[in-house]
């Protein structure tokens, strides 16, 4: 009856064996029928026991046999029963030591918090010695928890009880979680917050070499990045400040460095001396170890390319408001390049903090008083702008700026706009006065017509009065005072301006008629030095740029050119060992530049040097016209390191 359908298990009475094994009396079976009936046959095995977070309790696999035939193969058993002293091993390291348990025990939470902290630390420390190691959690919870208790249940049962007589029993303390060598670590050298004025920036540490934010990381909302200096950062948090000035003073070339050594003790006697974010941490080490040894540290010496990454502070600017929810816009060490970076998102979201107060179109004043600041508060922040007047070619608007040196650029370029769309223009009546040699000479111009050297010449103009008149005004009575005086004195302003300018072309253009002249291949570097000085004097929006203080300055240097080009055949040598002095100091005032805000490379310190350059070339090159001031490479260099 079973032969023609065999089924997977059969019961047999009885085995003979002949010529073949033979099974007699046989019937059908289930295998789970076996286990409960041969209780008393059957051996059960186990493996791999581990604790399960789910289960809160430690399981394994059970097997279980019958006369060496598998009838439970693989069975998850709860494992407190099989091994108490195992099972509860595995419950306090694992639920408690390591926290993979999920209960609503307060001591719990709160033991964790603690942990954090203290591994926050570490991250904060840079150290991985601060944390007491797992065996001493496991020693403390081992000591308190009785035999018996070998899962959350059991756990959760006694505890119960406990914690009515003790609620204390299983919290942890700060002290016992840090190691006695770490005693010295302190977490007010590593705060959670730097603090600029009334902003309060939160900080956040991470270590792991090799990450980009490895270190101290400056979390920045891009509502406030406007307001953020970058005074101050250069000193880093306090914990971390030894061993920057440390590393600085290695950075140092070997012959200034060896009057340093130890390293670690001049840092640590600089760190007495001075008193941190005060002044720029390289001022202070450069006084500080030149009174402390009587060597002379020049700035160029420094190297901070050389500096280990986590000394160098990450800025990362988030979005805050409700609808980026903390969404990174960027980040980086240089914080004047994130800005530059992020400048779109900081116009936007200061436009749209005073969309109400913005205006575009305007050819009149009729704007009230124009505040110099504009605050209010946005996702939670005080968020802070600078309204100017904007110049749109055709018309002027009220636009936000993020600093006050872009406000007072944009408002002085706004209001001459906005006086030169209804002041009357002079330029007819000055071009109806010109001789045929003024018109010619102005013909010879770089902006491509004499309309637009004219436009540049008012520009000017309208510069030099709005400066005499005491600069823009930022309320209606002010404005009409303002233009009244421009527009009364603007044509002659004009014609004053468009007179020098006559003189400032014709030299020019005999400058550029005799480079062209001239085509020994011997003078060709001299000569390209002077077709680059010349295009630097003579560009177009020469004039304004250029701005009437310094425009009588212009013929002398042109003058000083052809003075160069009349002796470069007799001695090129000394032309071009010359033209390097002042090739080095370019480049040198190029990359200070570089360094600097954008906001800051338009203002008179960094203008004033590039003049300078220019008085160097004629004491240089032509010393017999004489120069404005005293000029000198060492004087140039001051000046620089002054920026």
């Amino acid at each position: 009856s079973l032969f023609k359908q065999p089924p997977r298990w059969v019961m047999s009475a009885e085995l003979v064996e002949t010529s073949r094994l033979w099974a007699r009396v046989n019937a059908k079976i289930e295998p789970e029928w076996i286990e409960p009936l041969a209780q008393h046959l059957v051996k059960r095995s186990y493996s791999e026991p581990h604790w399960s977070k789910k289960q809160a309790a430690v399981m394994a696999r059970e097997k279980v046999t019958l006369y060496g035939v598998p009838i439970v193969a693989d069975r998850r058993v709860n494992y407190g029963r099989i091994d108490p002293a195992l099972s509860r091993e595995l419950f306090i390291r694992h639920a408690l030591v390591e926290g993979d348990w999920e209960t609503h025990h307060r001591f719990f939470h709160d033991n964790r918090a603690l942990l954090d902290e203290v591994e926050e630390l570490e991250h904060r420390a840079r150290r991985r010695d601060i944390l007491v190691d797992d065996e001493t959690l496991f020693d403390f919870y081992d000591e308190r928890i009785p035999e018996d208790v070998v899962s959350g249940r059991h756990f959760d049962a006694w505890w119960k009880k406990a914690r009515r007589s003790d609620p204390d029993l299983l919290s942890f303390e700060k002290s016992m979680l840090i190691n006695e060598s770490a005693g010295d670590v302190s977490e007010a050298d590593y705060p959670d917050v730097w603090k600029q004025g009334p902003l309060r920036l939160r900080l956040t540490y991470q270590f792991e070499p090799g990450a980009d934010a490895d270190g101290v990381t400056v979390h920045i909302p891009v509502q406030v990045l406007n307001q953020v200096r970058p005074d101050g950062f250069d000193w880093q948090v306090p914990g971390l400040r030894a061993e920057l000035v440390t590393e600085l003073i290695r950075s140092l070339p070997k012959q200034l460095r060896v009057n340093f050594v130890p390293a670690p003790d001049y840092a640590r006697r600089v760190l007495e001396r001075v008193s941190p974010r005060t002044e720029p941490l390289v001022d202070a080490l450069e006084r500080e170890l030149t009174a402390m040894t009587g060597v002379p540290v020049p700035r160029e010496a420094w190297d901070p390319s050389r500096l280990p990454p986590h000394l160098r502070i990450t800025f990362r600017v988030v979005d805050d408001g409700p609808r980026g929810r903390g969404r990174t816009l960027g980040e980086g060490t240089d914080l004047d390049e994130l800005k530059r970076r992020l400048a779109g998102e900081v116009r936007g979201t200061l436009a749209k903090a005073a969309s109400t107060a913005e205006r575009s179109g305007l050819t009149e004043w009729t704007i009230g008083e124009l505040p110099r600041t504009y605050e209010r508060r946005e996702a939670g922040y005080d968020v802070k702008a600078y309204p100017a007047l904007s110049d749109e070619g055709d018309s002027v608007a009220v636009r936000m700026y993020e600093t006050e040196a872009e406000q007072r650029r944009a408002m002085w370029r706004g209001t001459r706009r906005l006086i030169l769309l209804n002041a009357p223009s002079p330029v007819k009546l000055i071009q109806s006065r010109l001789t045929n040699q003024g018109k010619l000479a102005l013909s010879h111009n770089p902006h491509g017509s004499v309309k637009a050297l004219f436009d540049d010449c008012v520009t000017a103009a309208a510069d030099r009065l709005i400066a005499e008149a005491g600069g823009p005004a930022w309320d209606e009575d002010g404005f009409r005072a303002l233009y009244d005086r421009v527009r009364a004195d603007l044509h002659d302003a004009t014609a004053q301006i468009v007179g020098l300018v006559e003189r400032i072309l014709a030299e020019a253009h005999e400058v550029d008629r005799r480079l062209r002249g001239t085509t020994s291949l011997t003078l060709v570097p001299a000569l390209t030095d002077v077709r680059g000085v010349l295009s630097g004097l003579i560009h177009p929006g020469f004039v304004t740029a250029t701005g009437w203080a310094r425009l009588p300055d212009l013929p002398r240097y042109l003058r000083a050119l052809q003075i160069r080009l009349d002796k470069l055949p007799e001695n090129p040598g000394r032309d071009r060992m010359l033209a390097q002095q002042v090739d080095t100091l370019t480049r040198e005032y190029e990359e200070a530049l570089r360094r600097l805000p954008p906001s800051r490379r338009d203002a008179e310190p960094a203008r004033q040097i590039r003049w300078m350059l220019e008085e160097l070339r004629v004491s240089l090159f032509a010393q017999q016209l004489g120069t404005r001031y005293p000029v000198s490479e060492k004087r140039i260099r001051k000046a620089m390191a002054q920026l």
